[in-house]
């Protein structure tokens, strides 16, 4: 497109008695050119170039309706949507939910790093859903365990969360790793503590606290009203929440759980947003402890 300064030459050329074909000749434009901006009255304006579909487009109606129950993480979406055949990339995604993302502000908490095998970080989380088939408002269990140095995360539904559920799910969690760390950091949950004695030491839940002994490792509570000491695992959880759960569906909660294995497959495969690696090949580097002959309900 030519600027104001070359049309208005065009014009004086023209004012001078000077033929289109002479124009044309002198500025090395073609003729047609010539005679469009002649004939414009002012400078012609460029026509819009017809807007691009987005790959995006076919599944903004599915977008649409995870935003409007409350689904914003574009990891879970992303799955969602390529499920349905989705072939594009996470930014375009990214770039349409962010208008519509709530603002969030998260305290800065410092972390406590811990040496390889040196600590495992376990919780329980709620999760409520709602039953298909019988519209009943269910509730489960959500068992979280990360390790500390790793950050390999281990996640099991359970619909009781006694002592005895407590065990298995951790005897799970350490097969699933391949040993058991030095030692397991919890909630002061009554499964683990019961108080603490006049010299303000730990009165153990003594079920736990023989199991403690059994695998060998050290039990470990966070400081009253201080969560953020297990933060590890507290994220965990809200990972597990916003990442695994929103718009999960499951026959029951085995499906679920077999589910929740292949998603901590995955996940322990990503590349972890604090430590940039993979938890799985940082899970080689723990060196747990192998304890044989313990075998769970």
């Amino acid at each position: 497109m030519l600027g104001s300064g070359s049309i208005i030459m065009l014009h004086e050329l023209k004012a001078k008695g000077k033929s289109i074909r002479a124009i044309a000749k002198e500025t090395g434009l073609s003729r047609n050119t010539v005679r469009k901006y002649l004939r414009a009255n002012g400078i012609p304006q460029r026509k819009p170039h017809p807007k691009r579909g987005s790959k995006l487009d076919p599944y903004k109606d599915t977008i649409q309706q995870m935003i409007n129950s409350g689904i914003f993480n574009c990891e879970v979406i992303y799955e969602r949507i390529k499920e349905e055949g989705y072939t594009g990339g996470r930014t375009i995604l990214r770039d349409y939910v962010r208008p519509f993302r709530p603002p969030k502000q998260i305290p800065a908490v410092r972390r406590y790093e811990t040496n390889p095998g040196q600590q495992t970080q376990v919780d329980w989380g709620e999760y409520t859903y709602i039953d298909e088939e019988t519209g009943e408002v269910r509730k489960l269990y959500i068992f979280v365990m990360v390790l500390g140095y790793s950050r390999a995360i281990y996640v099991e539904f359970t619909n009781r969360c006694n002592v005895h559920t407590f065990i298995c799910c951790l005897i799970h969690g350490f097969e699933y790793f391949g040993g058991v760390t030095d030692i397991v950091l919890t909630d002061r949950m009554k499964t683990v503590i019961l108080g603490v004695d006049e010299n303000n030491r730990p009165i153990w839940n003594a079920t736990f606290k023989d199991f403690a002994t059994t695998l060998g490792f050290v039990p470990r509570v966070c400081r009253a009203r201080r969560p953020q000491t297990k933060g590890k695992v507290e994220s965990g959880i809200g990972f597990v929440k916003d990442n695994f759960l929103p718009g999960r569906r499951f026959t029951d909660y085995g499906d679920l759980n077999r589910q929740a294995i292949e998603w901590c497959d995955r996940k322990n495969k990503r590349i972890h947003g604090t430590t940039g690696e993979r938890p799985i090949d940082r899970l080689k580097e723990e060196n747990l402890r192998v304890v044989k002959n313990f075998v769970s309900d």
